[in-house]
């Protein structure tokens, strides 16, 4: 039973991540359910092992939405 429970459990949506170096290549790819901490890190689309060591192409990246609370917005009206 506690397999079939997990099995019916939403599970989270695994995202991928590029680590980009100080030159803008890519040097690690990462899955997870949060962005990893540190400013190097980029949300894309899918995971290619060309494109290590290598720029990544413009398209390969999502962009990141900010978002913000509608309470903190009402607070400062």
């Amino acid at each position: 039973m506690p397999f079939l429970r997990s099995w019916l459990a939403s599970r989270r949506h695994m995202r991928t991540f590029a680590l980009l170096d100080e030159h803008g290549l890519c040097r690690a790819f990462r899955q997870s359910a949060q962005a990893p901490q540190g400013l190097d890190w980029v949300e894309v689309n899918q995971q290619q092992l060309g494109w290590l060591h290598k720029p990544l192409p413009a398209s390969a990246r999502i962009a990141t939405t900010v978002e913000y609370s509608s309470v903190a917005t009402a607070l400062a009206a």
